[in-house]
């Protein structure tokens, strides 16, 4: 929040505050404290603007009455998701325009009214966080007075019982609208919030039990059914609470180096992708497998994508959202990730690759490397990613598809891609994708192309057969060929093929190093017809393997 403007400035005012006191408090260490200590300087500032025999800090019944007033517009508009409104809105709320002027631009600008729309005045709370604040507030006293949570909610029978329904519904939340005011609502359950606010809520005594509880509460949730950047709220709950007892234990763990031999909880799992995220260095690899935990706790881990260069993401348990998550860390600015590796899942469906190829063609990312090996793909998968491939820019450099079910037609998308000008990837492993000699007429038209910028291609354990490398080496002896790495592992070839390569090879210009024909049915001639060109010093040809 230090990169939005109006925090800095709301962070300005309340330590231009207390450094101007006699008696200095002590500075906020939460973003409630801090906001309470906003709203006391504001009602402060009314009192010397417009007088009163009350001290200036004191809150009339008048004051605490329009400042709930307000409240309540914030909440129910926070609900709706709405951050603009018009006169009629604030009648709704008993709120008289007039009145509400007293609380704009003179002395606290924390209401403003905006340039008009449709020849009707629009207003606005000066940011979205003050309203959350507000909303906060008036919520809190909705559970003080009334022991409700929301007016139509049945009666709530404890703070916990309070916080735990707020929160409930935030993580439910698939745009964390509400994640704020719920870290918040946490916040005005400490006693000293309620102090700095003066009288405007009804001061609760919250026992060191009641408070124990909610603490509790929130490290036990097991919230691996919602969102995971929701997850993380549930730690800047704690945080708010002034609770740091598991955040200082993952930076022990950290700073020890025992972080991948501790046993997480899902808690712990949320506290270290906080930390992570948060870190000024990147982080050089996250792979899920490294920590010993749950799946609930690795999917808390996943918001960490965001700022490390490699994630390795093998598992079965990704959902929607979680690719939503990685997506969004493929398009921050800066994003950082520049390596992506998926295997054995399969959970990664079409529309999933749909998502990771639209954000491939998104400005911001770099991404350079991609492994979706064994994760069920279909041809539709290889209609999103050749799009991807075409983009501008399109920084991919490696895609590997092994050990899925692409057949000739997905294969077929992914070659015209490589023809595409804007295309410049350099290494494709399609091992294991039930490719047939079909496969080959298509790979051999992206290797003729001058666009073209192949140099690795791995094709093993395919039924290629000795018709399909037939077709393959006319793509090997084009002068635009500048394939540097062949593997034809496992393709049920016999010396038929090996004529052909060496055919092909003996081409010039030919810029092949290593050729892979492991396991397959070659016989001696075959071979040395290929040993020779090893041993020629005329001929590219330097490691063979067989």
């Amino acid at each position: 929040m230090c990169l939005i403007p109006v925090f800095c400035w709301i962070t300005a005012i309340v330590l231009e505050d207390m450094m101007t006191r006699d008696q200095r408090g002590e500075l906020p260490k939460t973003l409630t404290d801090l906001y309470s200590h906003f709203l006391r300087v504001q009602i402060k500032r009314k009192k010397q603007k417009y007088g009163g025999k009350q001290r200036p800090e004191e809150l009339t019944e008048a004051d605490k009455e329009l400042l709930l007033k307000l409240g309540r517009l914030a909440f129910e508009h926070l609900e709706k998701g709405n951050i603009m409104f018009y006169s009629e809105d604030l009648e709704r709320c008993g709120l008289d325009v007039s009145e509400v002027s007293v609380y704009s631009g003179v002395c606290t600008e924390i209401f403003k009214r905006e340039s008009v729309i449709f020849q009707k005045s629009v207003y606005c709370f000066v940011h979205l966080s003050v309203q959350e604040f507000l909303a906060a507030v008036y919520m809190f006293h909705c559970y003080t007075r009334y022991s409700q949570f929301l007016e139509y909610s049945e009666p709530v029978t404890s703070l916990d019982d309070f916080l735990r329904r707020a929160l409930m519904e935030s993580l439910e939340s698939e745009n964390g609208h509400l994640d704020l005011f719920v870290r918040f609502l946490h916040g005005l359950s400490l006693e000293s919030n309620q102090r700095i606010l003066g009288g405007l809520l009804d001061q609760r005594n919250s026992h060191p039990e009641t408070i124990q509880k909610v603490l509790n509460n929130l490290k036990e949730l097991n919230s691996g059914e919602f969102f995971p950047d929701r997850s993380i709220n549930i730690f800047h709950c704690l945080m708010e609470m002034k609770d740091h007892s598991v955040l200082q234990e993952i930076q022990k763990f950290l700073k020890s180096g025992e972080i991948s031999e501790r046993e997480l909880s899902v808690f712990h799992c949320s506290a270290l992708a906080y930390l992570l995220q948060m870190s000024e260095e990147v982080l050089d690899e996250l792979n899920l497998w490294q920590y010993n935990t749950s799946v609930h706790g690795r999917r808390r881990l996943i918001p960490a994508v965001r700022n490390c260069r490699k994630a390795v993401l093998s598992d079965s348990f990704l959902s929607t959202s979680d690719w939503e998550v990685v997506t969004s860390a493929m398009t921050s600015n800066p994003s950082h990730l520049r390596e992506l590796i998926l295997r054995w899942s399969q959970s990664l469906t079409d529309d999933a690759v749909k998502l990771l190829s639209s954000a491939m063609m998104h400005p911001n990312c770099r991404l350079e490397t991609l492994r979706l090996v064994n994760c069920s793909l279909s041809e539709i998968s290889c209609g999103s990613l050749a799009s991807a491939l075409r983009s501008n820019p399109s920084h991919l450099r490696v895609l590997d598809l092994s050990w899925n079910h692409l057949e000739d037609s997905g294969v077929k998308l992914l070659c015209a891609a490589l023809q595409d000008p804007l295309c410049e990837l350099e290494t494709l492993s399609l091992s294991g994708c039930s490719l047939s000699e079909t496969s080959c007429d298509s790979l051999a038209s992206a290797l003729k192309s001058d666009r073209s910028h192949l140099r690795v291609l791995d094709l093993s354990d395919n039924t290629l057969q000795d018709s399909g490398v037939k077709r393959l080496c006319s793509g090997l002896e084009s002068p635009n060929c500048k394939l540097e790495w062949l593997r034809l592992e496992l393709c049920r070839l016999s010396e038929i093929s090996c004529g052909s390569l060496a055919s092909a090879l003996r081409s010039n210009p030919s810029h092949l190093r290593e050729l892979d024909l492991g396991q397959n049915q070659l016989k001696d001639s075959g071979v040395k017809l290929l040993s020779d060109l090893v041993e020629n010093p005329h001929y590219g040809l330097e490691t063979l393997r067989q």
